[in-house]
């Protein structure tokens, strides 16, 4: 994995949905409080998307420990991805995974969590050949399952290898995450919970249970902690040379 080079992030720039967001606080780096914004409403039914907001994830590699997985196993029971037990090793869905990083020139190590970047402009949908890879107006990047016919451009497209493809027949689905066989899936940054007014599971989980080093928002609103906080500090967007503009960006490496 190679990381772009390190930038302020541009909030000015960007676009998205509804809503002010409120918050629960941690520390990103010492000096700087990091607050873990929360959607204050959620989109109200039949409500259009937007790109009045875009939203995004900040990750703080510097408190993401090796060993940690409540962001995987939150994932995990949120949307029942882990419920094909026959599935072979390397046929397991990935819907968020933990990567632990060496650079062998410094020495230096570190862990961060990689699922779908969520990209301005994904090359899973200028693949797809039906258009069930897609775009949200407010960033969010998803799968219409009634479309996919599993050919699998898009995982091939993917630069973080952030999607998986289903090999079995599924059972006991999540209503607001509907899966099947011969379709491609990957995160949703918990579309669900989102247009609920919710955190995602991964970023409620992190902040509850591990060490604050997720924090999701509006990277649209310069007023937002999220936006006010990478226009302060060096932020890395994962393979920003390939010029995708990712909605998850990290700090500390």
């Amino acid at each position: 994995m190679t990381a772009s080079n390190r930038k302020p992030h541009d909030p000015g720039r960007r676009r998205l949905l509804t809503g002010a967001l409120a918050a629960a606080a941690s520390v990103i780096a010492p000096g700087i409080l990091l607050v873990a914004p929360r959607p204050a409403a959620g989109r109200a039914p039949g409500e259009p998307v937007t790109d009045r907001v875009r939203w995004g994830l900040l990750i703080d590699t510097t408190r993401c420990e090796a060993g940690c997985d409540h962001c995987i196993t939150a994932c995990r029971t949120e949307h029942d991805w882990d419920n094909a037990p026959h599935s072979r090793p390397d046929q397991q869905a990935q819907w968020i995974r933990k990567l632990d990083v060496h650079n062998p020139e410094t020495g230096y190590t570190f862990s961060l969590p990689m699922m779908c970047q969520h990209c301005e402009n994904p090359p899973c949908a200028d693949v797809c050949p039906t258009g069930a890879s897609f775009r949200r107006a407010d960033g969010i990047v998803l799968v219409d399952k009634h479309i996919c016919i599993g050919c699998r451009y898009c995982m091939i497209a993917c630069p973080y290898k952030a999607r998986s493809f289903v090999h079995e027949t599924i059972g006991g689905q999540k209503p607001y995450s509907p899966r099947g066989k011969g379709t491609v899936e990957s995160c949703t940054l918990c579309v669900h919970r989102v247009d609920a007014g919710r955190l995602p599971a991964c970023v409620e989980a992190c902040t509850e249970k591990a060490g604050g080093a997720m924090v999701f928002g509006d990277l649209n609103d310069p007023g937002s902690e999220i936006s006010r906080t990478v226009s302060r500090i060096a932020t890395t967007q994962v393979r920003a040379d390939l010029g995708l503009d990712p909605g998850v960006l990290y700090h500390g490496f």
